[in-house]
């Protein structure tokens, strides 16, 4: 699959928390802290081609295998795994394997996001 085929689909999100950083860092008003659990079933796709300019986070996979598409390269992590999305991460995600796969995701957002 290329990346202009990666549309999303076979994808849930639970927003679990979130929280105001402008209430609770100087210079952070606008911003918040939000963790989600994402569920990408089997031949599922979070997409298109993504940026975390101004979006920095963390990823750990609870379940599954993720296929993280970056820089020309594919990355599976499995269960007990993880990676950071910083300015300089471009990529899309898929599941290729046979079970759901589950993140947690962490990451700050605008509060409008």
């Amino acid at each position: 699959m290329s990346a202009e085929q990666a549309e999303p689909r076979g994808v849930s999100v639970e927003l679990l928390a979130s929280i105001d950083l402008g209430a609770e860092i100087p210079g952070m008003d606008g911003r918040r802290l939000r963790m989600r659990m994402v569920t990408i079933e089997p031949g599922g796709v979070f997409g298109p081609v993504h940026d975390h300019v101004g979006r920095p986070g963390t990823v750990y996979v609870l379940e599954g295998t993720i296929t993280d598409h970056r820089d020309g390269t594919t990355t599976e992590y499995g269960p007990g795994l993880g990676w950071p999305e910083d300015r300089n991460t471009v990529h899309w995600l898929e599941n290729r394997g046979t079970v759901p796969a589950v993140e947690i995701s962490v990451d700050v957002v605008e509060s409008a996001d």
